[in-house]
């Protein structure tokens, strides 16, 4: 999980576009999909030099993968007239989850989030977007799976997305990811139950160690869902206003539903977030009881000895008349005496149910 980092050594100049993420040595590539209705076509090694191959009259997806590569990110900054600091925010990987609405564009910055199998970690990607007349651009940090599903809906002509403008495409991309979320959520859960059946059962620290991270990563969900929802708040109150044409009056109620589901992930996380405090709190009082255990069979025990101790400090006084001292058999009569002394005590905290 990412920590933003201040750096006190500035830059010069403006906005750099320093990429500022994991895949530093990864090779950037551009694919492009052009579609309508009536067909589509893929360039999979789309290079910066085929920006002409991009048709307006018919809607245009151009995906990147990789950010580390200055030139290419000046050069689409060039071609599709994206200002600096846009470009700034792409490649800066620390940003919060935000979106910005211009007269012709839409910016939407967003973190994917995945469990990383085998631990206990949450592994973040940054993904933009960035939404202008019939063309929609995707930067992602490396290649992956998310938008397989999409991409062979174009292809296959599967729904209703070859009839629908770039907005759409948006929409469903921006889906694509928050199913990711509850991915996320549900593995979060599944080892959530663990810890809850653990906590009962077990008193190793470990335990304690593992309910601290998860309560991390369900406060890192939350920061991540939070912004997402107050943006796609602000997209969703948008409708009617004739000014802003990036996204058709017929489409906003998709981001309605992507409103509504991020409004049930937090509901989700809130939840979880109580029981992994159940869990904590069951935990320690868990520990609490069994010291309180002990400490009642210490003090049972400790109280069963006190009589017999009081009777050998008595006899342990070096006075010279002390009649018993002399009896012949009166060692086995003390002995039998404390026995019998501590069988009844035993008895009598029994029948009370003291342990």
């Amino acid at each position: 999980m990412r920590k933003i980092k201040y750096k006190k050594a500035r830059k010069t100049h403006n906005n750099p576009l320093e990429y500022t993420g994991a895949h530093k040595r990864l090779e950037s590539a551009l694919q492009l999909f052009v579609y309508d209705n009536a067909g589509f076509t893929e360039d999979t090694n789309f290079e910066i030099n085929d920006f002409n191959k991009i048709d307006l009259s018919k809607n245009n997806w151009l995906n990147l993968h990789g950010l580390n590569d200055v030139h290419l990110m000046e050069s689409i900054g060039k071609f599709f007239a994206i200002d600096n600091f846009i470009l700034s925010d792409i490649v800066n990987t620390n940003r919060r989850t935000k979106h910005e609405e211009f007269e012709k564009t839409l910016f939407f910055n967003i973190k994917s989030l995945l469990p990383t199998e085998g631990t206990d970690n949450i592994h973040v990607e940054q993904i933009s977007f960035l939404l202008k007349k019939g063309v929609l651009i995707s930067f992602q940090e490396k290649k992956s799976d998310f938008f397989t599903h999409i991409r062979e809906r174009i292809r296959t002509h599967t729904g209703i997305v070859r009839e629908k403008n770039t907005d759409y495409l948006l929409y469903l991309l921006l889906d694509a990811i928050m199913e990711n979320f509850y991915i996320t959520i549900e593995n979060e859960e599944d080892k959530l139950e663990e810890l809850i059946v653990l906590s009962k059962s077990n008193s190793n620290p470990d335990i304690l160690i593992r309910i601290e991270k998860h309560r991390d990563n369900f406060n890192f969900l939350k920061r991540s869902i939070v912004p997402l929802r107050d943006s796609l708040l602000a997209i969703k109150n948008l409708k009617g206003n004739e000014g802003f044409v990036m996204i058709e009056q017929n489409s906003f109620h998709y981001f309605s539903r992507l409103y509504q589901k991020s409004i049930e992930l937090l509901e989700q996380i809130e939840s979880d977030m109580g029981m992994l405090e159940s869990a904590s709190n069951f935990f320690f009082s868990s520990q609490s009881h069994k010291m309180n255990e002990i400490m009642k069979t210490l003090t049972v025990i400790s109280a069963i000895f006190i009589p017999m101790t009081f009777i050998v400090g008595v006899y342990g006084m070096n006075f010279e008349n002390m009649p018993e001292l002399k009896y012949h058999n009166g060692y086995y009569t003390i002995i039998s005496l404390m026995v019998v002394l501590g069988l009844l005590m035993v008895f009598y905290f029994k029948k009370r149910k003291w342990f």
